[in-house]
């Protein structure tokens, strides 16, 4: 008669790194996009990913200290949850690493254009932003700091005439995602905002197209609604829009 073999139980300490760690990578969906529904302000989701970040360094220290022990007392059973909430763990911390990483380098703005001297204006935008949102004006300190970090931030001199210009830079917005606000051939103004996909941002971008001779010349801002840093996204765009348009 063979005799079965008992299954190597889990100790609490394991089951609590494992949950630590579930718990730790569902706080980031949870606060990003409770802020991009209205359940709560940007800054309580960003503070769900701060929790989040916590738990998961506490649980790679835990987790640690959890393996050295279950070897020590031949606790089989415990090795594959402790490892299982590590992983998750520094996925976690991986994850937000990343995040800050993309703002080291970059100036606390989030006001960029390619006319630094004479920005491009917003019109119908400015009804959709709010009374909360980040000003509109283009600050004097913004110039350098944005030379310094984006010198190939620049208007774009096209053949195109005004008209084909107007309609080429729709395409264009469109082809990146934008949501289209405003249209005026007239006044050489196309207006969009683009929206982020976790947390709900608006960063909004007016394209201003005059004449140059026989082409045109295009000049491209982009302002997020709220917050200090946009951690480069704004000149992104711009620069994705500035390539997308002379490349066709």
């Amino acid at each position: 008669m063979g005799e079965s073999m008992a299954e190597p139980t889990k100790s609490m300490w394991s089951k609590l790194i494992l949950g630590g760690s579930i718990v730790g990578a569902a706080l980031l969906p949870i606060g990003a996009l409770g802020s991009r529904f209205g359940l709560w302000e940007f800054i309580l989701g960003f503070a769900f990913l701060l929790v989040g970040s916590i738990i998961a360094a506490i649980g790679v220290v835990v987790g640690i200290a959890a393996l050295i022990a279950a070897n020590k007392r031949g606790l089989t059973g415990d090795k594959p949850a402790i490892y299982s909430g590590m992983a998750i763990s520094v996925l976690i911390l991986a994850v937000m690493g990343l995040q800050i990483s993309a703002g080291v380098g970059v100036p606390p703005i989030h006001n960029i254009s390619t006319d630094i001297n004479d920005p491009p204006q917003f019109d119908a935008v400015v009804a959709l932003r709010g009374e909360q949102a980040n000003s509109l004006e283009y600050p004097d300190e913004n110039a350098v700091l944005q030379q310094q970090a984006y010198p190939w931030v620049k208007s774009l001199e096209t053949e195109r005439d005004p008209a084909d210009s107007f309609a080429h830079a729709v395409g264009v917005l469109q082809n990146m995602g934008l949501e289209l606000v405003n249209e005026a051939p007239l006044q050489g103004l196309i207006e969009a905002t683009a929206t982020t996909f976790w947390f709900g941002f608006k960063d909004d971008v007016v394209v201003r197209i005059r004449p140059n001779g026989a082409g045109s010349v295009i000049d491209v801002r982009s302002v997020s609604r709220v917050g200090l840093s946009d951690l480069g996204a704004n000149a992104r765009r711009i620069g994705e829009f500035l390539d997308g348009f002379a490349g066709a």
